[in-house]
C-alpha cells in the first residue's frame, strides 16, 4: 500500500512539474512575480526575502485550491466507491483522453477555452498575493487543466482521503517548487528561459505521452500489479518505515 501511495505520489508531482514547464505557464512566471510581489525584475533581484514571502503565499493559495478539489474527488471517489475497480477503468480512459488532447490528437473546447481571471490590479499587500494564487489554479483551464483533471480523476479512484490530499499536495509541490526558484533566482530563470524556450513546445508531449501511459496502466490494472511489484523489490526494513 505504501508503495502504491508513493508511485502516485511521484507521478502527481512529476504531473505538477510537467504543468509549470508548459508553454502558456512558464513564459508567464516572470510576469506573475513581478505582479504578486509588485517589483520591477530588477527590484526583485535585489529583494530577494520579499519577493519570495509573496511567492510563498502565491503558492499557498492555489494549494488550497488545488486540496480542495483532491478532497472533493475523494468524496466522489467514496460515492461511488461500490465498484473500484470499473470506477479505475473508467478513470483510466477519461486520463487517456485527456493524454492525447495534449498530444493534439484532437481539440476539445471546453478544455480550450480561457477561464483565468484578469485583475488589472493585484488587492494590496500579502493577502493579495494569497488570493491571487487562488485565482490562478481556479481559471488557468487551458494551461493546467487536462494534467491536473488526470491528477483528480486517478485521486477520485482511490477514493482515501489522506491519499487524495497527498496527491494534491504533491501536485501543488511540483508546480510550486519551481515557482520560488524562479522567485529566487529571477536572472537566472530569464537566461535559462531563453535558451530553452524552443523546446517548450515537447512538454505538452511529454505530458500527454505520461497521461496515456498512466491510464493504460489504470485500464488495464497494471499499475496495481506494478506497485506489487516494487514492493516485493523494496527491501523489509524500508518497506517497515514507511
Amino acid at each position: 500500500m505504501a508503495d502504491s501511495a508513493s508511485v502516485g505520489v511521484a507521478i502527481s508531482f512529476a504531473a505538477g512539474l510537467l504543468s509549470f514547464l508548459s508553454p502558456c505557464v512558464l513564459p508567464l512566471v516572470p510576469s506573475y512575480i513581478t505582479f504578486v510581489t509588485g517589483l520591477s525584475l530588477e527590484d526583485v533581484q535585489r529583494s530577494r526575502h520579499l519577493a519570495l514571502v509573496h511567492a510563498l503565499l502565491f503558492v499557498c493559495g492555489f494549494t488550497l485550491v488545488f486540496l480542495v478539489m483532491g478532497a472533493t474527488a475523494t468524496a466522489l471517489g467514496r460515492l461511488l466507491g461500490y465498484n473500484r475497480e470499473w470506477l479505475s477503468r473508467v478513470g483510466g480512459v477519461l486520463v487517456i483522453v485527456l493524454g492525447l488532447y495534449l498530444l493534439g490528437v484532437f481539440n476539445f473546447g471546453a478544455l480550450s477555452r480561457d477561464r483565468r481571471f484578469h485583475i488589472a490590479n493585484k488587492p494590496l499587500g500579502y493577502l493579495g498575493s494569497l488570493l491571487v494564487g487562488m485565482a490562478f489554479a481556479a481559471g488557468w483551464t487551458p494551461c493546467i487543466g487536462p494534467i491536473l483533471g488526470a491528477v483528480l480523476t486517478y485521486t477520485a479512484s482511490s477514493a482515501d482521503l489522506n491519499r487524495g490530499l497527498g496527491l494534491l499536495l504533491a501536485y501543488s509541490l511540483g508546480l510550486a517548487v519551481p515557482f520560488l526558484l524562479a522567485a529566487l533566482m529571477i536572472d537566472r530563470f530569464i537566461v535559462v528561459f531563453q535558451r530553452y524556450r524552443g523546446a517548450m513546445v515537447w512538454t505538452s508531449r511529454i505530458a500527454g505521452g505520461l497521461l496515456v501511459v498512466v491510464g493504460v496502466l489504470m485500464v488495464t490494472d497494471v499499475m496495481r500489479l506494478f506497485t506489487q511489484w516494487l514492493s516485493g523489490l523494496t527491501p523489509e526494513l524500508l518497506r517497515s518505515r514507511l
